[in-house]
């Protein structure tokens, strides 16, 4: 007698619907994609074609960086239905910190110019901010004080401590080497260094399609079509190329160039020499921060915990979900954050001020509900909030082209926040 011939049936098809069911594209991020493009033309051709060019794009960059790396943090907040409101005061008194640290304290320990000043920096920021977060995070979690008030409260009190640090003076210049996070030519990787990471993402992207399209046949689950897969590498790849082509294409000013050229011995031409940029340290670390969120939301189980508190607090809570713990780690992690953009901004300016971080929780908060956040809790994404960040940072800059008045841009900021959310409200509405 023969056995029974056992056949698996293949996994299930995204084959039916319109071309960006296919694909799997979320209409919200493509609308940010259009309302970008929208906005870089439209200041383009408001500012005679300057907007567009590689210098004002590499600056541009660099500007986002540190708004981008706190609203992945804001994300999983407001994703919980808290809010934070004290992300600029901490920037500003985390960056008050850090400069004091590397223009008294360690060079009296370590002396000046030490290789071990820019680490050791950067890993106070980290503690700092942290311990800021996980108390706020305790007053709210465990003594059930509201986020807005705590938080409120805590923007007055650490914006005040920023001040009482230095009795209001400007701290600078930092070390040399911590000014590389903030971009400009220190913090320039190069032409090489950035075809080399462009090839590496654009292999990552390729492979994590790869991952993503096994997984789903091992479980079942519907897989796009192979040309979408196709598509969607090719889109991504030419996007990560095309951001290297235009970090290389900003070359270094003559003076820096000179001074390199005869560094290296090398004859200066009649016609100088064209030394790329490259990718901009700041963008990196904001790059990386953005994959490790990603990666906390989505394959972590805290990152799961996180949207089951949003979606359903008391819920989660009878699940077995330690509510309480989770929600002053995701306070904890905010304030990490917060310390990496006091390095990322500090070192941009070559300075510690009082005013760091001055309305960053606006622009925080909005990049992050721009994106796609709802404030009803249990929705939103990373990669949307980093999107909403280079939107609003491209509002300030094309505005600060145009010589528009400091009053006038936040009117802009804000009516932009008030509209994503009544856009928000509409879009959830119609799922419904």
């Amino acid at each position: 007698m023969n056995a029974p011939i056992v056949t698996t049936a293949p996994p299930p098809s995204v084959s039916s619907g319109s071309l960006l069911s296919k694909l799997e594209i979320d209409l919200r991020m493509l609308g940010m994609l259009a309302a970008l493009a929208v906005i870089w033309i439209g200041f383009d051709i408001l500012s005679s074609g300057f907007f567009l060019t590689p210098r004002n794009l590499w600056n541009l960059s660099v500007q986002t960086a540190s708004i981008a790396v706190m609203s992945t943090g804001m994300v999983l907040i407001i994703v919980t239905r808290n809010i934070d409101l004290s992300v600029g005061a901490i920037l500003g008194v985390v960056g008050m910190i850090i400069g004091v640290a590397q223009v008294r304290w360690l060079p009296a320990w370590l002396g000046l110019e030490h290789w071990l000043t820019a680490p050791l920096a950067v890993l106070l920021a980290v503690l700092i901010g942290g311990a800021i977060g996980l108390f706020q995070g305790w007053l709210i979690a465990y003594l059930a004080i509201p986020s807005f008030i705590v938080t409120l409260g805590g923007l007055l009190v650490w914006r005040g401590a920023a001040w009482w640090v230095t009795a209001g003076q400007t701290i600078a210049p930092m070390d040399t080497r911590f000014k590389a996070l903030g971009g400009g030519v220190e913090g320039a990787l190069g032409a090489t260094a950035t075809w080399i990471i462009a090839a590496l993402a654009c292999g990552l992207i390729v492979v994590a399609l790869g991952l993503a399209r096994r997984r789903r046949v091992r479980f079942g689950f519907p897989v796009r079509p192979g040309w979408a897969d196709a598509v969607l590498a090719a889109v991504a790849c030419a996007v990560v190329l095309g951001a290297a082509f235009i970090a290389n294409s900003y070359p270094l000013p003559a003076g820096t160039a000179r001074r390199w050229a005869e560094a290296n011995g090398i004859a200066w031409p009649e016609g100088g020499l064209f030394i790329p940029h490259g990718v901009a340290l700041p963008v990196m670390i904001a790059v990386i921060v953005g994959l490790f969120m990603t990666f906390i939301a989505r394959r972590r189980r805290f990152g799961r915990y996180v949207f089951a508190i949003g979606g359903n607090p008391e819920a989660a809570e009878l699940s077995g979900i330690n509510t309480r713990w989770a929600l002053m780690k995701v306070f904890g992690l905010m304030g990490v954050l917060c310390g990496i953009s006091a390095c990322i901004s500090t070192a941009r300016l070559n300075a510690a001020t009082n005013a760091a971080g001055t309305l960053d929780e606006l622009y925080v908060i909005a990049s992050a509900v721009i994106g796609g956040t709802s404030l009803a809790g249990g929705v939103g994404t990373i990669a949307g909030a980093m999107l909403g960040a280079l939107v609003m940072q491209s509002l300030q800059s094309g505005m600060v082209l145009l010589g528009v008045d400091t009053p006038l841009q936040n009117i802009v900021v804000g009516a932009v926040l008030v509209l994503a959310v009544w856009v928000d409200g509409l879009y959830r509405r119609r799922i419904k």
